[in-house]
């Protein structure tokens, strides 16, 4: 066996010296993780390859024997390299026709192989065929199989690789066992690989030094851009300077090199401003704040946009004197039943006036108040006067008009007009106040 070995090393020598030297792995070694796994190439051959992975009765990775491994590869030629490996491992390995082993013992092998590359190594992912020689001690036997199996190699820098592969080892003599092998390393080249010869053309004349040449260059003694065929551009608007009406500000090609223009000033540009001519508001278009019912107040600060007002009643039209009489009128001729929130009949009369205001200007809108005396307690007091207030606005929105439209609040004894001392001003403090606004 040991002149196999020595042959096939031989043979891999010679190859390399008649071989090209680009792309060839210089002297590498290499530290690797192993496993070996007896278990899974048993049932296979025991059974069948189909067998073993319908059951899933391939060994798990936990109870696979693990070593380490050191290698020295050397490349033969673009896609082929040389590889001596030994190994290390501490298990029970299944010396056939022999007496089982009970616990683990030193494992040592040593392989010599060739990686029959599909790709040289200056490719990022190689994958690999390996084929080869190996031979085993175990306790006081000694082995030899063939090892067949596959690999990648990735390659981390142009010295540096990480390689995996996975073997079956078919044995050569009577003391080796059929097994699967696997591993996983490093690998670091310490020689040099040979340079190619490369030739380099002159380089093209370059006045200006921007990387154009002279012969593709419009604008040959200026540094410039190989978009713009080697002509500046100072504002980076894609235009060459020599075509830009305004060089140093960023502008298009429909305005020559300057920027849409703002003829209003108001930072919203002609191309999407409604009102070009006028300065407004983005919000807007670029208009000014519309003023719906021309009444010099702005929509956005006009509580009655389509209505014309005055600013001083923020848009809206000042409501009549005498609306404002004839509502106040009618709250004093408002009557509930004693210490109770239930209108009395004789309200009506007054409580529709309001109604028929109401509905002659829409806009109006009404807060009403309700007050008690000091006569009782004060939560009984603040209830009732919220009860009384809440009453008349019910009969308003009963009388058609909108509930959003009216406010009602109570304020208990807390707002007296007159002392509560005497039965006239008590009778002044027991009174219902209506409101009338329109914003």
């Amino acid at each position: 066996m040991k002149k196999l070995i020595l042959s096939f090393t031989c043979a891999l020598v010679a190859a390399g010296a008649i071989a090209q030297t680009d792309n060839i792995k210089p002297p590498s070694l290499g530290v690797h993780f192993s496993l070996f796994d007896f278990g899974t190439a048993a049932n296979i051959r025991s059974t069948s390859l189909a067998t073993v992975i319908r059951n899933k009765s391939a060994t798990k990775f936990k109870d696979m024997n693990k070593g380490l491994s050191l290698s020295y590869l050397q490349g033969v030629s673009k896609n082929l390299d040389f590889a001596a490996t030994l190994t290390g491992s501490s298990l029970m390995y299944p010396v056939p026709n022999r007496p089982a082993v009970t616990d683990d013992k030193l494992y040592l092998e040593a392989t010599a192989v060739g990686n029959i590359k599909l790709l040289p190594d200056n490719f990022c992912v190689v994958p690999y065929i390996t084929a080869g020689f190996g031979a085993s001690k175990f306790m006081g036997y000694y082995s030899a199989f063939a090892p067949l199996g596959l690999g990648l190699q990735f390659k981390v820098a142009n010295d540096f690789f990480i390689t995996t592969n996975t073997q079956y080892r078919v044995p050569i003599t009577e003391n080796a066992a059929y097994h699967f092998f696997g591993n996983v390393g490093i690998v670091k080249s310490f020689g040099k690989k040979k340079a190619p010869v490369v030739v380099v053309p002159p380089a093209p004349l370059d006045t200006d030094n921007d990387g154009i040449a002279d012969v593709d260059d419009k604008c040959p003694t200026v540094a410039g851009l190989a978009a713009l065929q080697g002509c500046p551009d100072r504002d980076g608007d894609g235009i060459a300077d020599g075509d830009d009406k305004c060089p140093d500000v960023a502008g298009t090609a429909k305005y020559q090199g300057c920027p849409i223009p703002d003829t209003d000033g108001d930072g919203i540009n002609d191309e999407e401003d409604k009102c070009p001519k006028v300065a407004g508001l983005a919000r807007y278009g670029g208009c000014p704040i519309p003023d719906t019912d021309g009444d010099g107040v702005n929509d956005e600060m006009d509580k009655c946009p389509s209505r014309p007002g005055t600013a001083a009643n923020q848009g809206c039209p000042e409501v009549s004197k005498e609306v404002i009489e004839k509502v106040a009128f009618a709250a004093k001729n408002v009557f509930f039943s004693s210490g109770s929130y239930k209108l009395l009949a004789k309200s009506n009369t007054s409580l529709n006036s309001v109604a028929d205001l109401m509905k002659a200007d829409p806009s109006l809108l009404l807060d009403v108040d309700g007050h008690t005396d000091s006569q009782g307690s004060d939560e009984l007091n603040q209830t009732l006067s919220e009860n009384r207030a809440k009453s008349v606005r019910d009969y308003l929105i009963a009388q058609g008009i909108d509930g959003s439209r009216l406010i009602s609040t109570g304020y208990g004894e807390t707002k007296p007009v007159e002392e509560n001392n005497t039965a006239a001003g008590r009778a002044k403090n027991r009174r219902t106040e209506m409101t009338v606004r329109n914003f």
